[in-house]
Order: structure tokens, then sequence, then C-alpha cells
């Protein structure tokens, strides 16, 4: 069986958890015999031998990260690639990729097309068309998701709704996304099949030192980190984790929070530490490279990682702290949390509760021995094998009806 993977990112090139899930699946899927060409908006160097990967179009990484994403301000991307002016904006890289895959699809083989969220899909409603093959759209994040509960950019959902019905089967990352896809998209819940997550975190950490010597050397004289990594944006909810830090490092000022990963909100933020007078315990990260040992010293770091998502399709970074030792907190509104049970889960609006919980495990070294021994349980039996094995039924499936 031969798969035509529609994806926006792969690591060590990526800005989120979509690139690292899409690597660990195909790895997945080609050790179970799936034979995968997977095709990127961009050009670079990959050590990827388990699937061959192809650009759609030649340009650089910098250059798609340059158009920003959908909710980033015309000058965000322009400040952190500043570049060449004149680069092709995010729908314009997205019509570029649509069209230079349509074009693709001519000349190749394949069985069924598998396209990665809203900035593949027209991609993969032209390749669908053009090659009378069936299309699998695997929703990481919708742009219910992304704007925080509202109705997110009118094209970007209109695309989104156009794939999800022309699609054969759906694909999800937890019964959450299902429920929101369900509601919120009118698409039949029959076609839609969870497909969870999973993480692999490395094995091979530089165990000599951390990157974090400060923060090491605060825990010496009794201090805790509380952490969060990944994009500061609404969907996160990181306003939401400052006014439970301020009301945790009112009763325990030795407790630290640090959040790592780049993103619209970063300023915003930074002001409303300063605002609830808590900027000397916050310490904020810019982005970092998400395979690299920065990222992997930031969750080795953590006494407890909370994940404050308003909407959280899955988590990967909630599994990934618990692969390096942390106990973790996570919203009710998040996708992970249907995989563990074994951790505390707070409404990403109550804010009392939620440093009530955080309190609870930095005061707590039983308790948060405990909650990471029992979670780490559930990572470990969290495997791919399971997950690939529901999409390769799904392929014959899909393949078989369109027959």
């Amino acid at each position: 069986m031969k798969v035509l993977m529609l994806g926006w990112e792969l690591p060590p090139h990526h800005a989120g958890g979509m690139g690292i899930a899409c690597y660990q699946m195909c790895k997945g899927l080609s050790a179970q015999g799936v034979d995968i060409e997977f095709i990127l908006p961009y050009a670079a160097n990959f050590d990827i031998t388990f699937m061959k990967i192809s650009p759609a179009h030649h340009q650089t990484v910098d250059e798609v990260r340059f158009a920003g994403g959908v909710y980033d301000s015309k000058d965000f991307g322009r400040k952190r690639f500043n570049t060449v002016v004149g680069r092709l904006d995010l729908s314009q890289q997205h019509d570029l990729y649509a069209h230079n895959v349509a074009k693709l699809v001519e000349s190749k083989e394949f069985d069924v097309i598998h396209a990665h969220d809203w900035l593949t899909f027209k991609a993969a409603m032209l390749a669908k068309a053009v090659s009378g093959k069936p299309m699998i759209a695997h929703v990481h994040a919708t742009q219910f998701d992304q704007s925080a509960g509202g109705s997110g950019n009118p094209e970007v959902r209109e695309i989104e709704y156009a794939a999800l019905m022309m699609a054969d089967q759906v694909f999800t990352v937890s019964q959450h996304t299902k429920n929101v896809i369900v509601r919120e998209y009118g698409v039949p819940a029959d076609k839609i099949h969870v497909v969870h997550n999973s993480m692999e975190v490395g094995s091979d950490i530089d165990e000599s030192y951390n990157l974090h010597r400060y923060l090491e050397t605060m825990k010496t004289r009794g201090y805790k980190v509380v952490v969060n990594a990944g994009r500061k944006t609404i969907q996160k909810g990181l306003a939401h984790l400052l006014e439970s830090a301020a009301k945790v490092i009112q009763k325990n000022p030795k407790v630290l929070f640090l959040l790592a990963g780049g993103g619209e909100q970063h300023d915003e933020l930074t002001e409303l530490a300063a605002h609830y007078g808590i900027s000397e315990n916050v310490i904020f990260e810019g982005w970092m490279n998400g395979t690299g040992k920065p990222w992997r010293d930031t969750f080795r770091i953590a006494d407890v990682f909370v994940m404050p998502s308003v909407s959280e399709p899955f988590g990967l970074a909630a599994l990934e702290a618990i692969g390096y030792g942390a106990p973790v907190i996570v919203s009710k509104q998040s996708g992970v949390g249907e995989v563990l049970k074994n951790c505390f889960k707070v409404d990403f609006w109550d804010t009392n509760q939620m440093a009530d919980m955080i309190l609870s495990v930095c005061e707590n070294e039983g308790l948060a021995r405990s909650m990471w021994e029992e979670s780490y349980i559930e990572y470990q039996s969290q495997s791919w094998k399971k997950s690939v094995s529901v999409m390769k039924h799904r392929y014959h499936h899909a393949i078989g009806a369109g027959l």
C-alpha cells in the first residue's frame, strides 16, 4: 500500500506538535509495511530513511515560516525572519502548495491521500479530483480550537468544512476534536475516527548538565519550577496560567514559572506578568527547536508541567513532559486527558483551582512522585502501534470503498 502524505512540517524544521506527530506516525506506519511519500511545502535536508520526502516547491524553510500563521500579525513574521521583503504570505503559500501538489500527482502512483490540517486540505481536494483516489483528512486542530472557542478565520473555516465533507474518512486526534467537528462543522459522526497521538521521547540526552543552570541553582535553594512549553497564542490559555501564578506566588514566593516557546502573545504575556507583580518569578523563553537539548532540558527542569489550554485537540507536550519525568496538570478542555487518568485536570478558566493544584504538587513531593509514576505507566502504554493499526484498517476500508 502506498500513501501520499501531505503535511506542512517535519522535525527538525517544525513549529509545533503536529510535525513531531507526523514524523512518529509515519515511522510507525512504515514499520507496518506502508510505503509513504511525504510532500512538504519546502526543500530541506532530513535524516529520514523510512519514507520518501519530496518538496512541492523549492523554497527554504524560513520562506515558509516567514509567512507566519493565521493569527499572527502582518509584522510578526518580518520581525522574526528579518530578511527579504516580498515573500509569499500564508494564503499564497497555501495556494502554491495546492497547485504544485495537483501537478505532482499526475505522475505519481499511490493508493490513498492522507492530509494533515487545513494548510494541506486544498491540496488534498485537488489531488483527489485529479487522481480519483480516496482522501483522508487528519485533523490536529480546527479554527474553533485556534481561536479559543470562536468562529476563527472564515476563509480557513470554509476550507476545513469543504475538506471534511469531501474526505472519504476523517481522523481526529481525540474524541474532544471529533465532538468539535460534529458540533461546529456538521460532519457526520460515522465518518470520523479517533486516532490518539502518542509520544516517543529521545533517549540520547546529555545528562552531564542542564541548560537551565540558574534554575537548577534555585532549586537547590528550595524553589520549585512550574513549566509550560508551547506556542504563546490565545488557544494555549497562558493568561489564565499567569493569573493562577499570581495566586500561587502570593502563598509561596519560592515557586518559579518557566514559559518556553514563541508566539504572538509573548509581549502581551510579559506585560501581564508585570501587571500582576510577578515578573521576578516568571521566566519567558522564546522559540526553541522542539527536538533539541534546550527543549528537553525545559521538561527535565520541571517540578510540574501545566497545560491550561482553552481548547486543545490533543496536547503532545503533556505526554512529553511525563516522558521526561514531570507530573502534569492539564485543562479539562484537552484531548490528552482522554488517555491520562493519573494527572490533575482543571477547567482552564478556574484559576483558583489551578493555583491550588500547582501548590499541592509543588509542596507535596510524595504526591508529585506518585502522580508521575502512575502517569508514566499510562505514557508507556500509549504507543503508536495501536493508532497505526487503526489507520491501516481505515486505509483499506477507504480503498475498498472506492473500487
